[in-house]
């Protein structure tokens, strides 16, 4: 498996036999960065980047995504290569879970209830550290039991949103903050840029580990599948948010590891400049290569990892091989 690249130089990006090279103007002088093609699983654009059909090529027949953020550090798309690992039959099957209302609830009931069920797990463990947590806890764990009664999806996610809500409820304690509200388009304040920013991340990355499996990224289950994006990252995103976003930003936030300086703050406004963005890739990361023990596999395995493993539960279960069980963390 190879590892993700986070380009945040502006330059031109350019192929040279088997190796990449991010190219750039200093002092008069043109300065590059090597990027060994067969250590490359995913680029991230944080900069400005020229490139051409030949380089999109090369990267197409490694199999290697092309994500690209904007100046404020939003995701705005994806290069996805073309499919190598693609089976009619799972996608046939896909196609028709999605198309069937009831087969398509019990996979958005899964990804609903691995979701919370992660929201609970982070407020358990701040109501040990004393934190009063207890209302947004108890919302959820509401949620949680009334799962199974909701009769079709845009019910699921109504239920999933207000347990949301109810968990956002619970972070001016967490983070000490006076109070919070969930901005998105745009993030009103810094925390909000944080989230938006570590969502796009995640999205990314998840949309590069579904390259590797025969799922197609747009057939979706809980999220609507629509032109313009890959909504079974949303699906599977959704596991790993709380997980790996929430936490990430409540240790960058606790630990002052992110200043006033890292932030550009306007009328209803605020973004993470590209500093701030390099200490929250830095600390995305590390999340994402951390390992837990595997305890069918019987071996550690990372975050980036179980995301793909995710996604093969996913076929085994479209495939009839096993039912779907959502990621609940055992560790």
């Amino acid at each position: 498996m190879g590892r993700a690249y986070y380009l945040f130089r502006s330059g031109r990006l350019r192929r040279r036999q088997n190796t990449l090279y991010l190219e750039w103007e200093a002092d008069g002088q043109t300065q590059r960065q090597a990027i060994p093609v067969e250590d490359v699983e995913a680029l991230f654009a944080m900069g400005e980047l020229d490139l051409n059909t030949r380089l999109l090529s090369f990267l197409g027949r490694h199999g290697i995504s092309l994500h690209v953020f904007n100046y404020y550090g939003f995701y705005v798309g994806s290069f996805y290569p073309r499919e190598t690992r693609a089976a009619g039959q799972v996608v046939v099957a896909q196609a028709l879970h999605s198309a069937d209302p009831s087969r398509r609830l019990a996979l958005a009931r899964g990804f609903v209830e691995g979701a919370l069920f992660h929201m609970r797990r982070n407020l358990l463990y701040y109501r040990r550290q004393g934190l009063p947590v207890e209302e947004p806890l108890t919302a959820i764990e509401q949620a949680l039991r009334e799962i199974e009664s909701c009769p079709d999806v845009p019910t699921l996610m109504g239920l999933e949103g207000r347990a949301r809500d109810a968990y956002y409820r619970a972070f001016p304690a967490i983070l000490n903050l006076e109070g919070f509200r969930r901005s998105r388009r745009p993030p009103e304040n810094p925390i909000n840029a944080l989230l938006s920013f570590g969502n796009g991340l995640l999205y990314a990355a998840t949309l590069s580990e579904l390259y590797h499996t025969p799922l197609h990224p747009a057939i979706s289950f809980l999220h609507e599948p629509s032109a313009g994006r890959f909504s079974l990252a949303l699906d599977l995103a959704e596991l790993f948010k709380p997980l790996v976003v929430d936490r990430m930003a409540f240790t960058l936030m606790n630990r002052n590891a992110l200043s006033e300086e890292d932030f550009l703050e306007e009328v209803g406004f605020c973004y993470l400049k590209e500093e701030g963005r390099k200490k929250v890739v830095a600390e995305f990361e590390e999340r994402m290569r951390e390992t837990v023990q595997h305890p069918r596999l019987k071996r550690p395995v990372s975050y980036r990892t179980l995301i793909r493993l995710e996604a093969y539960k996913l076929v085994r279960h479209l495939l009839g091989m096993e039912p779907y069980e959502p990621l609940k963390a055992w560790w």
